[in-house]
């Protein structure tokens, strides 16, 4: 079984934000400084929980 990648981020998308930051782009060597960093503060397994729970119906037992 193949798995679908559900969301991701881009470069594209950590200029945006840095455009807003630090009003400018980041260089090739400031995006590899931060990315794992980026990876390592997404609190996937809330985010995830919570869409189940804000989105999916549970039925009582």
């Amino acid at each position: 079984m193949q798995s679908k990648i559900i969301y991701s981020l881009n470069e594209d998308d950590i200029q945006t934000v840095a455009l807003q930051e630090v009003e400018r782009n980041l260089s090739s060597q400031e995006i590899e400084k931060i990315k794992t960093l980026i990876a390592e503060k997404i609190n996937w397994y809330d985010a995830i929980a919570d869409a189940i729970n804000e989105k999916i119906n549970t039925v009582s037992v």
